[in-house]
């Protein structure tokens, strides 16, 4: 069982070794040729990959009409130097603005309340009643069928429906499927022992299929992606490394509190608190995230706020001066 995951491990390691190198990264290194190569593999055309090659130079802080092969970029600017002094330490508006929003949906994964049924799937399913060792397991291989297949299907939906609206179908959805969760667990936990109905036990197996799903095809997947995308190039690599931080740590909150929580509380009032949380992450997402669907990175700061990209290349040229 420990030997076997050493198998795609190896995959994955033979595959990178094919990597090429972030194009953005290879122009923060002042290396615009070997960006331009790059780029020319992964566009529809020549005259794309150079307008994407002026538009990730302008945002560096170079010329758009450098046509050099090698420039020098100052030491500050390419191991990203002050990122993090200007994502925390006053940041302007729009940096605000996308930190606020890669942040939050990175700690509305989490708290959306998925990672306490994925873990502890088992003892959930006992709690209500569920106590025979093969439908137990059965039950749990569900959860993960339904998982693997929902994430493959929003890696089809992503570009084509958008990010923000992905967000919106499934926070709403896990909303639903929590409420009619927590309602049906309050029937079977305030049934006698071995007399919770029948029909109950079937809808919270079915209900709780669902909720992972609505979770695969959106929260879990996408606050990656929105994440990852969102961010400057002069913040990205600091400020993704900030939002996985908190993931992991709100993570770890979430399983080691999950069990106590629905002790205290019950199972269907943890189901009920989970529905005002993702309540709450629904109107987050609808208030606070834009639509990124088909803009380029260099477009994020303008889709937060930013009056337009010439400041970008100021603020390079004051800061680097």
């Amino acid at each position: 069982m420990l030997a076997i995951p050493a198998i795609p491990s190896l995959g994955l390691i033979i595959l990178m070794l094919k990597l090429v190198e972030s194009p953005r990264w290879l122009v923060l290194q002042g290396r615009l040729d070997d960006a331009r190569k790059v780029l020319l593999l992964i566009s529809n055309s020549k005259e794309e990959a150079e307008q994407r090659l002026k538009e990730i130079k302008v945002a560096v802080g170079i010329d758009e009409n450098c046509m050099q092969s090698i420039v020098h970029v100052p030491q500050k600017t390419r191991n990203g130097g002050g990122a993090l002094k200007e994502m925390f330490h006053k940041p302007s508006p729009h940096v605000y603005k996308i930190l606020f929003a890669a942040i939050g949906v990175h700690v509305f994964q989490q708290i959306c309340g998925i990672e306490g049924i994925l873990l502890y799937s088992p003892r959930v399913f006992e709690r209500v009643g569920i106590t025979e060792k093969s439908t137990l397991l059965l039950a749990t291989v569900g959860i993960g069928i339904s998982q693997t297949l929902f994430t493959l299907l929003s890696s089809f939906l992503l570009d084509r429906i958008g990010r923000r609206t992905l967000l919106l179908v499934s926070s709403g959805g896990v909303v639903v499927t929590w409420l009619g969760l927590s309602i049906s667990s309050a029937i079977v936990e305030s049934s006698k022992l071995g007399e919770e109905p029948l029909w109950a036990i079937v809808f919270i197996i079915v209900v709780m299929y669902i909720l992972v799903a609505f979770v695969a095809i959106g929260i879990g997947p996408v606050t990656w992606v929105y994440s990852s995308e969102i961010f400057p190039l002069r913040l990205r690599a600091q400020g993704l490394g900030v939002c996985v931080a908190v993931n992991r740590v709100t993570n770890v909150a979430v399983v080691t509190s999950f069990i106590s929580i629905y002790k205290t509380i019950t199972l269907g009032g943890t189901f009920f608190m989970l529905v005002g949380i993702n309540a709450l992450a629904w109107w987050f997402y609808y208030s606070f995230l834009p639509e990124t669907k088909g803009r380029s990175l260099e477009d994020m700061e303008t889709i937060f706020g930013k009056d337009s990209k010439s400041e970008v290349q100021l603020k390079f040229e004051s800061n680097n001066a």
